[in-house]
């Protein structure tokens, strides 16, 4: 038997991109799945698919900065399932541009409330359940939450907020059997760059990544199941993630330069 084998898993953010990927992945390995997110039609769709995998889902249309949306996904996963084994906050959303061409500041408040408290909620409800099951909690956080990134100050400040988060909650967890392992993506191919706001805080509509050049969501996706399922600390999903983290502490002005030249590359 697998290690996610008949687990009840829940995936915020699971209509798109990496979320998506993931839940498909774990539909091979017979998790039992609830999708969240807030596109209904998406999420019924992915659930076809996973149920093609062998896998037994619940859909459930989530706004993940309601912490009330929050509760009733969790009352309803339950409610079926009778458990939560893992809890996967992977909803989240970006920005790209610089922070002196932004004239709508609510993208401040939006970004955070998406990437930031979006995971605070589904946490604080889940694990109570999570406890019972001496589960895994996991947080789709960035490489941008371990090292500055220009152009994407709101999304950086948010996901630094998501890591010190789970740090912190990782320690009052010690003993506890829940697991808590955060995830820092470089780079990805997704949706979530054509969506990524502007200055003016609507959606660029257009990736500015090379994307034949980035990981696959389905190769991000692989590496999560593996870093979950041995309830890794931290995973970092590139090279150039795990040696900035490294440089940032030695060298920090040289991993501004790096940080730079991604963004300027796009890849």
């Amino acid at each position: 038997m697998g290690v996610f084998e008949n687990c009840v898993v829940i995936v915020t953010g699971a209509s798109e991109g990496i979320g998506r990927a993931l839940c498909v992945a774990l539909a091979a390995r017979r998790a039992r799945l609830v999708l969240a997110a807030r596109n209904e039609e998406r999420l019924l769709s992915l659930a076809g698919d996973c149920a093609a995998a062998g896998s037994e889902t619940l859909v459930h249309r989530t706004d993940v900065t309601s912490a009330e949306s929050c509760r009733c996904l969790v009352d309803a996963t339950v409610s079926r399932f009778g458990t939560i084994d893992v809890l996967v906050n992977n909803a989240g959303g970006t920005m790209w541009t610089p922070f002196e061409q932004v004239e709508d500041l609510t993208i401040f408040d939006r970004l955070m409330q998406l990437n930031y408290l979006g995971s605070v909620y589904p946490t604080y409800f889940a694990l109570p359940h999570l406890r019972r099951s001496r589960g895994r909690l996991v947080a789709v956080a960035s490489v941008a939450g371990l090292v500055g990134v220009p152009t994407r100050t709101a999304y950086s400040a948010a996901k630094h907020a998501v890591v010190g988060f789970f740090d912190s909650l990782r320690v009052e967890l010690d003993g506890s059997g829940v697991s808590v392992t955060v995830i820092c993506p470089d780079f990805v191919l997704s949706e979530i760059h054509r969506r990524a706001l502007g200055g003016d805080g609507r959606p660029l509509g257009r990736s500015p990544l090379q994307e034949a050049k980035i990981m696959t969501a389905e190769r991000c996706a692989e590496l999560m199941i593996d870093a979950m399922a041995a309830r890794r600390r931290i995973l970092i999903t590139s090279r150039r993630g795990r040696f900035g983290r490294w440089l940032s502490v030695v060298a920090p002005s040289l991993i501004d330069r790096v940080a730079a030249k991604a963004i300027r590359d796009g890849r």
